[in-house]
């Protein structure tokens, strides 16, 4: 869909209800320390004149003053609950009640999907696995006006795939990805499963934090519409310039839920396990998403994938405007509670106000 025609959809759908502006560039200065994306893929040049689906197209900025908001609702199972009204809900700003000035269920906004997967050497016996269930939940979610772009990060983060509508392209981004990991300098006993055990002394494996910016500062940023990255991923970071309160802090300001999908092959890690959980749990619930526990297990990660499908083809969609105005760049958190007992609010936790961009 050109991007002209996905953009009107984006204000149909919302009724003149716009997002507020996600995301600033950081000073010049600072900027040049931050890490990059690689290998942008060349557009435009393979394409099929008989692929419909096949519609690669740019980024589109847009700057809005009003606050948009998508969440789930859920039962104490996990359940998602469909169709409750605007009425039961209550929106607070910094513990402030806000008037509700748009909402709708079941939101038909373009989507637009980043697929991260990670090709340390932790993924080696794994890799394949989210090579195939990724592309296959990819080529079932995707609608005409929804984009996705796929990163593969290890020692640098890559980006495979543009944004594109084509399920084709993105499955050969995805089997593009290969295991890259620094020579180890470690010695020491096999893991568990056969493995070498991570290297604590290799500089630089796994950027995750890096990339997990990237993309909401130089991909998702820009988009309108829904948003949302889902990680595959062991959790470890090992090597990135940032941490990961500002990978947190650029997916808030690019308006973005991020999801994880926890996929170890323990045999790696040997005796000492992991840990990369507890901050893949910050991520995603600081952002509205959550962390899922896959392991090794192909099945898992097929459920997975279509847990993510429900709940992001099954969001609640509010629009308010703030009643404090200031554009000011602090964190402005945000609650949304309902009237109905027992059921839990999955949404991110607050907005940064930042100024317009030119």
């Amino acid at each position: 869909m050109p991007k002209v025609e996905r953009f009107q959809a984006f204000v149909a759908a919302a009724v003149s209800v716009a997002m507020l502006a996600a995301g600033l560039s950081l000073p010049h200065a600072f900027a040049q320390q931050l890490p990059r994306l690689a290998g942008t893929p060349d557009q435009g040049t393979q394409d099929n004149p008989g692929d419909q689906q096949d519609q690669s197209v740019g980024t589109l900025k847009v700057n809005v003053n009003v606050v948009q908001l998508f969440f789930n609702v859920k039962d104490k199972k996990g359940g998602l609950i469909p169709n409750l009204a605007k009425d039961d809900f209550q929106v607070l700003e910094d513990g402030k009640p806000q008037t509700i000035k748009y909402f709708t269920a079941e939101s038909d906004l373009p989507l637009t999907l980043g697929i991260l997967i990670d090709s340390s050497g932790s993924q080696q016996r794994v890799l394949e696995m989210e090579k195939e269930v990724g592309a296959n939940f990819l080529s079932e979610i995707l609608r005409p006006k929804d984009l996705a772009f796929v990163i593969s990060f290890d020692v640098d983060s890559n980006l495979l795939q543009d944004f594109t509508n084509s399920s084709r392209r993105l499955r050969e981004a995805l089997n593009s990805a290969r295991i890259n990991a620094p020579p180890s300098s470690c010695g020491g006993l096999p893991g568990a499963g056969g493995g070498p055990l991570p290297c604590s002394s290799t500089p630089k494996g796994t950027v995750l934090y890096d990339t997990v910016y990237l993309a909401a500062h130089d991909e998702l940023a820009k988009e309108v519409g829904r948003k949302a990255m889902i990680l595959l991923t062991d959790g470890e970071d090992q090597g990135s310039q940032l941490k990961i309160a500002e990978a947190i802090e650029a997916a808030q300001k690019s308006d973005s839920i991020c999801y994880v999908l926890l996929i170890a092959d323990r045999g790696f890690y040997g005796f000492g396990g992991y840990s990369g959980d507890r901050e893949m749990k910050k991520l995603a619930g600081e952002t509205g998403g959550r962390v899922i526990e896959v392991g090794n297990k192909v099945d898992k990660l097929k459920e997975a994938f279509d847990q993510i499908a429900q709940e992001l083809r099954s969001q609640y969609n509010v629009g308010y405007t703030p009643t404090n105005t200031a554009l000011d760049g602090t964190f402005r958190k945000v609650e949304i509670h309902t009237t109905k007992k027992d059921f839990k609010i999955q949404s991110r936790t607050g907005y940064y106000a930042v100024a317009k961009r030119d």
